[in-house]
C-alpha cells in the first residue's frame, strides 16, 4: 500500500476516528500491515496475550480468501463477485485472484470504514472493479445502492463474500435475515462463502476457554462480538448446497500443493465454507 499508508503520524481520511478502534484496522495489524492507529494495536495486542498464535487466524483467513475465490472463478465459473465487509485491502485481493481467471472478473467491494474506501479506491484500476461506503447490516441498501447494480447483474450468478465478519453481529441485529436477504437476491447458480469465528463444543474445553476470552476482548473493544457453534455458522448458508469439503477449519479447506498446512494452536477457532445456490 506504499505511500498510501495510513498511521499515527498521517492525516486520517475524514470521517475515521482514531479513538476508538476498528475491525478491519485491528485485522489489518495482526497481518503485519502498517494502516492502523494506536488504538487498534491495543487490541490487538490483547488479543495476542490470550492467544500467542493469534496473528495465524487472520493469515489462514486470507489464504482462504484466496483459495475460495480461486475456486469460485476457476471452477465454478462465477464472474461476479460481492465482498460484504471487505476489510482493508491485503495482498491477494479478490479483483487480483478473480481477474486472473478472467480479466473481466467483476468485484465490488463494501465495508462502512472510510479507510478501507480510501485504500480500496487508490488500489483498483480499470473498469471491473468498485469499492462502495455501506454497512452490510443494511442488505437493502447494499443490493439497490447505484455503483452495485452498475457492476454486477443479479439475474446471472453472484459469489457473496462474507469473510471474518458475521461474529461482529450480534444476534439483536438478526445475522440470519441479513444473510438469507442475500441469498434470496441471487440467482441460481450464485455461490456464498463464509468464514467465521468457532466457539467449540465444551469437550473441547481448552479452545471453548480461548474462544470465550477473546470473544470478551472484542466485546469490550467493538461493543459487540458473537463467537459461534459449528450448526450456528451452518445455519447461514441456509438450503444451499455445501461445496466439499463443507464447513471446516479454514486451513483445511481445499488446501493447495506447497500450502504448509500448519494446524496452529487455535486453528480450530476459524471455521470456512462455500455453498452453492440450487
Amino acid at each position: 500500500m506504499g505511500d498510501n499508508a495510513v498511521g499515527d503520524n498521517a492525516v486520517p481520511p475524514p470521517g475515521v476516528d482514531t479513538t476508538k478502534p476498528s475491525i478491519a484496522r485491528v485485522y489489518d495489524y495482526l497481518l503485519g500491515g502498517k494502516d492502523n492507529f494506536a488504538v487498534d494495536r491495543e487490541v490487538g495486542e490483547m488479543s495476542l496475550r490470550i492467544m500467542p498464535d493469534g496473528r495465524e487466524g487472520p493469515r489462514s483467513n486470507r489464504a482462504f480468501l484466496r483459495r475460495a475465490v480461486r475456486y469460485l472463478a476457476a471452477d465454478a465459473g462465477i464472474r461476479q463477485f460481492l465482498d460484504l465487509g471487505s476489510g482493508l485491502p491485503s495482498q491477494g485481493n479478490v479483483h487480483e485472484v478473480a481477474q486472473a481467471v478472467d480479466k473481466k472478473a467483476r468485484v465490488v467491494y463494501v465495508d462502512y470504514d472510510p479507510v478501507v474506501l480510501a485504500h480500496a479506491r487508490a488500489l483498483l484500476a480499470g473498469d471491473y472493479s468498485d469499492v462502495v461506503l455501506g454497512d452490510l447490516r443494511g442488505p437493502e441498501t447494499i443490493l439497490n445502492h447505484p455503483a452495485v447494480n452498475a457492476m454486477l447483474d443479479f439475474d446471472q450468478p453472484v459469489a457473496l463474500l462474507l469473510l471474518s465478519v458475521l461474529h461482529h453481529i450480534g444476534d439483536d441485529a438478526d445475522p440470519a435475515g441479513i444473510v438469507a436477504a442475500y441469498r434470496d437476491a441471487v440467482a441460481p447458480g450464485s455461490h456464498l462463502a463464509i468464514s467465521h469465528l468457532h466457539k467449540p463444543s465444551p469437550d473441547l474445553l481448552e479452545d471453548r476457554e480461548l474462544a470465550e476470552l477473546s470473544e470478551e476482548v472484542f466485546r469490550k473493544a467493538f461493543g459487540t462480538s458473537r463467537w459461534r457453534g459449528e450448526e450456528e455458522i451452518r445455519s447461514f448458508f441456509g438450503d444451499w448446497d455445501m461445496v466439499p469439503p463443507g464447513l471446516v477449519p479454514v486451513v483445511d479447506w481445499r488446501p493447495e500443493p506447497g500450502d504448509p498446512g500448519k494446524r496452529y494452536l487455535t486453528y480450530r477457532l476459524v471455521l470456512g465454507g462455500v455453498a452453492r445456490k440450487p
